[in-house]
This record gives C-alpha cells, structure tokens and sequence, in this order.
C-alpha cells in the first residue's frame, strides 16, 4: 500500500513506513528543550533508537520480569527504556507509560542517569517483553486481547 506523490522528478510512491517516519520527523523537529538520552559508547543501534518511559515505582518491578534488560536511564520521577525504533507502530503502550520517538527526553533540565548497561553493543530492551510486563504490572490487558466493538 502506498501514497502517490509527485514532484518536479514524476510521480513517486511513498509507502506507509516513510509516512510514518516523515511525521515522526515533523513532529520531533519541534520538541523545543527535548535532549536525547547517549546511547553508551562502544553500543550501535542498527534499528535506531527511542525510548520508553515508566515512573520510577514500577521500574524495579519490571526488570525482574524481562528475559533481557537493554539500557536503562533513570531520573527522579522516570525510568527510560531504550528500545528500537519504531516500537510504538500497531501498539498502543499502556498509561502510564510514555514513548519518546528518537529517545528525546522532553523538557529536562537535565538527562536521566544509566543505570543499567546491558554490556554488549546492543542497547535494546525487546520491546514486546517489556509491553507486556508493563500491562502486567499496570493491570492493563494488552491491546490485542481487548474485546472488539463493531
């Protein structure tokens, strides 16, 4: 499935992936004091990067229930997850969580602290691992176990 687009070079296809990224990049262009967390050096992020942030009570709740835990950052009010980007497409992460697209922490006068380095050089906490341990700790039934409504 795609989007017709023309251009002074013909018409082109844009395909529902580039849509979502061109917005992502609209939207984030305008994040104002946002800062982006550092990913540690030595680590690459071959599926770019953005983040996952939970309040700080649950944090300690789900680590022990991931089979794998990436980078995690952690200020006073939040823990931030590091996970691939694009984890927030067909999954709608449940309250309280927030998802930061390119990482960016919004509105901190300063970064969040790493405290947990997975070692390796992959910075990911696996994405669907980590939704549904948050649904299982917020009591939330992931999305693809709602009912449907007509």
């Amino acid at each position: 499935m795609g989007v017709r687009a023309t251009s002074a070079g013909g018409p082109g296809v844009l395909s529902l992936d580039t849509l979502i990224r061109l917005d992502r990049g609209r939207r984030s262009s305008g994040a104002g004091a946002s800062r982006r967390l550092a990913v540690p050096e030595g680590m690459r992020v071959p599926l770019g990067c953005d983040a996952v942030a939970i309040p700080a009570r649950l944090g300690p709740l789900l680590m022990p229930r991931l089979p794998r835990v990436g980078c995690v950052y952690a200020d006073s009010t939040h823990w931030w997850w590091l996970v691939p980007s694009d984890s927030d497409v067909a999954l709608e992460w449940p309250a309280p969580a927030q998802y930061a697209t390119g990482a960016l922490v919004p509105d901190s006068p300063h970064l969040p602290g790493l405290i947990h380095n997975p070692g390796g050089t992959l910075p990911y906490t696996p994405p669907i691992p980590l939704y549904l341990a948050l649904c299982r700790v917020t009591g939330t039934p992931p999305a693809w176990s709602r009912p449907v409504s007509a």
